[in-house]
């Protein structure tokens, strides 16, 4: 990984800005030279490691760098100091690019091979330093283009915060910053180069707290009542619940806080659970579900039980529309192609993935467009793509095989090999808003296929309610 260079050597950036990109090869060649600055950028990202609502130095280090090259920008948009809009240009048609930069926790924090302890509170395990880093990079060549070819229109980047678990997105789309968006663009790093139509599943979350009374757990645990059995008891509950729930819903939990010593009986416990499904009305009657499992669990163990929303996701809405031009363009850029070191590197990765031999197919390749995906992971650009005409792309920032939220995505992700899946991505953007802005009649057919998927009579309900965002959901 290379060393991070100072921040003021980073805005030299708008320097190189000044070169007329005219066409598609011309954004892209500037995109190549400017490639090592934007790896800086996201490697110090990176290096910062901040988690959902945080993010304070990763925010404040894109917003500068739009700022440079002459974006306004707006800060703590949808009362959330992490998050903000960076706008170019004035008029229809609006292009919005979505970036994050959040870390999740618990995960080691090394670009090596081999797996190492923790080191920090967080990592990046899911690529955000690179997602939020390519897409400034796109809406920057984007501005440029826009300058060197007279375009009419507005360019924005929105910096989002906390998508892992704390649905920042949904907030932002309750607080309407995206009302006047007319096409929406998103990426995620990944192991393999892929634009067809995605999908996501809709997801809600809680905090579930226990209160009992604490007492010697040996001398007198008569006089106790453990939150830890509410929390206990909940589970087993849940876990049974499990058999009769549809195939592929998924639920998740974690004891966030079980006590303190064996021989206290904890006056408070608290387990944070998720809930996922296909379809948003599912997830609802299983949260619920969940819900009455917790007052039941506290029922029977003489406590009282409380639970904060934390999350609510909608699922992804394809719009093939816009879809179509993003693989179209993705073939143009094509895939990635390692060195030697990188090689090396990876081989060991895999290794560790337990396969005998490295296949770089799907770094090298891009994968055959679908109009139709299975869902597994959740994401808060969900909540987008049931307001404003919505697509996205997946790119190699990852050694192929590697699952994300693991350290051997933290590992690529802070070397040379994470910033080429990430150009690749920066590159595919850009060209992908420059042909709407050529063609604003994609514009119309783009919300005309979102009107027809959500239906006439849809009406935008946050599945979170009207909590503020959880600004706190990570100390």
């Amino acid at each position: 990984m290379k060393k991070f260079l100072p921040l003021g050597a980073l805005l030299l950036l708008g320097a190189s800005s000044l070169v007329a990109q005219k066409s598609k090869e011309d954004v892209m060649k500037a995109l190549d030279s400017k490639a090592e600055t934007y790896g800086t950028i996201a490697h110090t990202i990176w290096d910062y490691a901040e988690m959902g609502y945080l993010e304070e130095q990763s925010s404040a280090l894109l917003q500068e760098t739009l700022a440079e090259e002459g974006f306004t920008i707006t800060k703590g948009i949808a009362g959330i100091p992490t998050a903000f809009k960076a706008e170019y240009g004035s008029g229809y048609p609006v292009i919005a690019i979505l970036g994050e930069f959040d870390a999740l926790p618990g995960l080691s924090q090394q670009a090596v091979p081999e797996k190492q302890s923790a080191g920090k509170a967080a990592g990046h395990a899911c690529g955000h330093h690179l997602f939020g880093t390519a897409s400034s990079a796109a809406a920057i060549s984007v501005k440029d283009w826009m300058t060197a070819n007279k375009i009419k229109g507005t360019i924005r980047f929105y910096g989002c915060p906390a998508e892992e678990g704390g649905s920042g997105k949904v907030y932002m789309v309750r607080e309407g910053v995206f009302d006047d968006v007319d096409v929406a663009l998103h990426w995620h790093p990944g192991s393999a180069n892929a634009a067809s139509a995605g999908a996501a599943l809709a997801n809600k979350s809680a905090k579930f707290r226990f209160h009992g009374i604490s007492a010697h757990a040996a001398g007198a645990p008569d006089k106790g009542r453990s939150a830890l059995d509410g929390v206990e008891s909940m589970n087993i509950m849940v876990n049974m619940m499990r058999e009769h729930i549809p195939q592929d819903a998924r639920i998740h939990y974690v004891i966030t806080d079980g006590g303190k010593a064996p021989n206290v009986v904890p006056d408070f416990a608290e387990v944070y659970y998720y809930a996922r499904h296909g379809s948003r009305d599912v997830v609802v009657d299983i949260f619920d579900r969940i819900v009455k499992a917790a007052e039941g669990a506290a029922l029977g163990t003489g406590t009282t039980m409380d639970y904060e929303m934390i999350g609510g996701t909608h699922e992804l809405l394809p719009n093939l529309t816009v879809q179509k031009i993003m693989y179209d363009n993705l073939v143009k850029v094509g895939g990635v192609s390692y060195n030697e070191e990188e090689k090396a590197f990876a081989e060991k990765i895999s290794k560790t993935l337990g396969k005998e031999t490295l296949d770089l197919a799907t770094a090298e390749n891009i994968q055959p467009y679908k109009e139709t995906a299975r869902a597994y992971g959740s994401t808060d650009v969900g909540d987008v793509s049931y307001t404003v005409p919505t697509a996205g792309l997946g790119t190699a920032t990852w050694v192929p095989g590697t699952p994300a939220h693991s350290w051997q995505a933290v590992a690529a992700g802070g070397m040379s090999i994470g910033t080429k899946g990430m150009m690749v991505a920066a590159k595919t953007l850009a060209l992908t808003a420059m042909d709407i802005f050529k063609n604003p009649k994609t514009v119309e057919a783009a919300k005309a296929e979102l009107e027809e998927r959500r239906g006439k009579d849809f009406k935008y309900v946050p599945m979170l309610g009207n909590r503020p965002p959880a600004l706190d959901y990570r100390k």
